[in-house]
């Protein structure tokens, strides 16, 4: 054990969980190391079936955490599973080398899994086989306590005292071996999850906001797949300025080759060619590769091959008939942007208007964020289109409808009440 291990093994912190007593001015330490060493990663069944016995073994809830290769490979799978749990230790696996982890998420299914910012993990674990059934999301809870910094460092330092790395975030996790260094950040990541989870469950409770956090985390443990988004392509970073609709069709047919080549290739689509390139294509529907390589993105370093493979996706986009074409603008369910609604319902638009003043004066009077009180979108739907008869009973209605929480429904139900019964002018 290094002297840091051992330091930080001897802290009251550690031991605890808890903050330092009111009369010490306690500076963070530094977590070097996790207390048990680094544990050699998972690879096989073997020693797969070691781990799922020894955390089915194991008491309390499970750490949870998972590394992807954002920006490197196609999609968002898992490269690293790291998980914690007393009794059982931590564990590293290769999700890569053992893809299936159903077993593991059956042996841990029914006990309550710590993750932070839980809604970016659970995607890319349910692809491997686990899945909670009941969660604590320790983001999540600190943005209910009202805590300005919420991400994993800067709670551990607030709310524990220790300082964690967090310089190898955004390292390409699909690299292997993995380096040591990469493989000490992924243990400590869940090192003191635990932990941060108890003590913040204390002061969710000792600020009446426990049982808000409970439906938040079952609300989200019992959430559907999300659904694959509709139009993808439209998404295109500097989408705003293609106004055409033979412009959209360039941009459409751009972005599907490109995602064909990321998936076939399992890079990222942004390695194979940019959103930038793609927009100035789109701008300028370039007739031949020799005007298309003078454009911004398909410079020197493309080769004639990949010049032709673009050139086509923009030859198919141009033979497009018109009936064929995108329509400009994506068909989205619901209200239209509120910067239209002065002109197509100002009653509508003074709603809203009284809506966001009386959830954020609630939301700073709670300390937690407007979004978290209510989401943006159901105040939308809820001013644009309210209940015929406007009351507590028919506004909690529609909320409910709209997916908001009990505790959601409970607070803000009178504030929109009062904000929904502004009289015609």
């Amino acid at each position: 054990m290094t002297d840091a291990q051992e330091t930080a093994a001897d802290s009251p912190l550690r031991t605890t969980g808890g903050a330092p007593p009111d009369d010490v001015e306690a500076a963070p330490l530094p977590l070097l190391a996790p207390r048990e060493g680094i544990p050699p990663v998972v690879v096989d069944d073997a020693s797969l079936a070691e781990v799922i016995a020894a955390f089915a073994a194991g008491t309390g809830p499970v750490a949870v955490d998972a590394e992807r290769a954002s920006g490197y490979r196609y999609g968002q799978r898992a490269y690293l599973v790291q998980l914690r749990r007393q009794g059982a230790g931590t564990a590293l696996i290769d999700p890569a080398a053992c893809p299936d982890l159903s077993g593991l998420g059956q042996a841990i299914g029914g006990t309550e899994w710590v993750l932070h910012a839980a809604t970016q993990d659970l995607p890319c674990l349910r692809e491997i086989g686990m899945l909670p059934t009941r969660l604590f999301d320790t983001e999540l809870a600190a943005r209910l306590a009202g805590y300005p910094r919420v991400g994993l460092g800067a709670m551990v330092e607030n709310v524990l005292g220790f300082v964690l790395e967090k310089g190898h975030s955004a390292v390409d996790w699909s690299t292997r071996p993995l380096p040591e260094p990469w493989l000490r950040y992924a243990a400590l990541d869940v090192e003191l999850l635990v932990d941060l989870r108890d003590a913040l469950e204390k002061e969710l409770d000792r600020q009446g906001k426990l049982e808000w956090a409970l439906e938040e985390f079952a609300a989200i443990a019992s959430a559907p797949p999300p659904q694959p988004r509709k139009d993808p392509w439209r998404r295109t970073s500097g989408m705003h300025k293609v106004r055409r609709r033979r412009q959209m069709a360039v941009v459409r047919e751009l972005w599907q080759t490109r995602d064909r080549i990321a998936q076939r290739r399992d890079v990222s689509p942004g390695k194979v060619l940019g959103d930038a390139a793609i927009i100035e294509a789109a701008l300028a529907i370039p007739p031949n590769v020799h005007a298309l390589s003078a454009l911004s993105g398909f410079g020197n370093r493309m080769g004639r091959r990949q010049l032709e493979q673009w050139q086509a996706a923009v030859d198919r986009a141009r033979a497009l008939p018109e009936a064929e074409l995108p329509q400009p603008g994506q068909q989205v369910a619901g209200p239209p942007p509120p910067r239209a609604w002065a002109d197509k319902n100002p009653l509508a638009a003074a709603r809203l208007t009284a809506a966001r003043s009386a959830v954020s004066a609630l939301a700073e009077r709670l300390n937690l964020p407007q979004e978290n009180l209510i989401t943006p979108d159901t105040v939308r739907r809820v001013c644009w289109q309210p209940p015929a008869q406007t009351d507590e009973t028919t506004v909690a209605s529609a909320l409910l409808g709209y997916g908001a929480r009990s505790w959601q429904i409970e607070l803000v139900t009178p504030a929109l009440v009062a904000a929904m019964t502004i009289k015609r002018v």
